[in-house]
């Protein structure tokens, strides 16, 4: 009788264990579907969800809030996610959205990576200080850091106290991540400024009329404004650089326009080239004090290394070109002709 109960004592074993397995097979079915399936979202579900991180919080605050974004799942099952994936101390605070389409795997990714939303800003070539100021007003995803700073307290945040913040940020499509400072944005684009402008110094003629990086970036932002179209750049950077090699004003129009400031309504007339100020190249003689705008990198190549040419003035053709010439007799005629339909 006694082996008899044992015989049947091991079959119920076997059986109680097979059921377990069977059991946890399943159970691991179910996690495996419930891990590789989109997460459900709040509303049609066809856009992305926002969602925040602050710095601290826990993996379980991180469930939290992610349901709180809108994502229509238990909280408990996400935690619990995390913590057995082994990647609850690795995710990162930031901001993210969370597209269709997300599973758990991919979410818990792009949490332990840091794959922040990112958005796009482009400073665009030609563009001056102010205009800088007013897009960065626009940018409603950046942190707007730099509005209550006058120009002197944003350079000196930057680490450029006392130096003039025209042409000195580098006009690219800068990404950032939303809700970052553009104080930082900037920062990057000062940085970016910097290297270009030192490998285009290195790059110099060796018969360069200019004296220094600070000069060339100067001219840069006068070729940059006064193109047109760009076969004609290095061309222009040539006029100009022969009008300083000779000691001749530089006689530039978008110069004067900038020291007008918000006064130029778009008219320049002939008092406003009449009328001093420091960046008046027909009154004074050289390099205006500051740059009068971002310059790309083909304008600051073309500063060091402009086209070889005899021409010293130029006058637009009315087609984004320039016509060039050497003497003045001929300048007069292409005015004449380009300017005043004679």
């Amino acid at each position: 009788m006694m082996r008899c109960f044992i015989h049947t004592d091991g079959r119920v074993v076997r059986r109680l264990l097979a059921f377990i397995v069977v059991v946890g097979i399943a159970l691991g079915g179910v996690a495996y579907w419930w891990l590789h399936q989109p997460l459900p979202m709040a509303g049609a579900g066809t856009q992305a969800l926002e969602l925040a991180i602050e710095p601290g919080t826990t993996a379980r605050g991180v469930a939290r809030d992610v349901v709180a974004a809108g994502v229509n799942t238990d909280a408990r099952l996400l935690y619990a996610w995390f913590r057995l994936s082994g990647q609850d101390r690795a995710i990162k605070a930031g901001n993210y959205e969370i597209p269709p389409g997300t599973t758990p795997v991919t979410l818990l990714q792009k949490l332990a990576r840091g794959e922040e939303a990112l958005r796009a800003f482009t400073l665009v070539e030609g563009l001056n200080w102010r205009q800088v100021r007013q897009a960065l007003a626009r940018e409603d995803q950046l942190q707007p850091d730099s509005a209550r700073l006058t120009d002197a307290d944003l350079m000196a945040q930057l680490g450029r106290p006392g130096v003039h913040p025209e042409g000195r940020f580098f006009p690219d499509t800068y990404a950032y991540a939303k809700g970052s400072s553009d104080i930082a944005l900037l920062r990057r684009a000062m940085h970016a400024m910097d290297r270009r402008l030192e490998a285009a110094w290195a790059q110099r003629a060796a018969d360069t009329p200019l004296k220094s990086a600070e000069q060339a970036l100067i001219l840069a932002s006068i070729v940059e404004k006064e193109t047109g179209r760009a076969s004609d750049r290095g061309q222009i950077a040539g006029v100009f650089t022969n009008r300083l090699r000779v000691g001749m004003l530089l006689q530039t129009d978008p110069t004067v326009i900038y020291g007008l400031g918000e006064k130029f309504d778009g008219n320049l007339r002939r008092r406003d080239l009449q009328t001093d100020t420091p960046w008046n190249t027909y009154t004074r003689a050289g390099l205006p004090p500051t740059p009068i705008a971002m310059p790309g990198k083909a304008s600051l190549l073309a500063a060091v290394q402009p086209e070889p040419t005899r021409a010293l003035y130029f006058v637009a053709k009315g087609d984004g070109t320039s016509h060039f010439s050497a003497s003045l007799d001929e300048h007069n005629r292409a005015v004449n002709r380009y300017q005043r339909g004679q």
